[in-house]
């Protein structure tokens, strides 16, 4: 694993270690969709980093 996969992998880490039960019930259901796709959420995050985190906080923000 090179650095900058460690890097990613890190703030994955700290997505799921500092969310909040909304955001982690988001982050579920995109784990279980990736999984249904054949793809991991790390490569679904890495893939589109910006897109999961958007998802995950405006959908949070919405249900507030």
């Amino acid at each position: 694993m090179n650095p900058s996969e460690r890097e990613l992998l890190e703030k994955l880490d700290n997505l799921v270690l500092t969310a909040s039960e909304d955001e982690l019930l988001k982050i579920q259901e995109i784990d279980i969709q990736t999984q249904l796709q054949g793809v991991s959420f790390y490569d679904a995050f890495v893939n589109s980093t910006s897109l999961v985190n958007q998802s995950i906080k405006q959908e949070s923000s919405e249900s507030q």
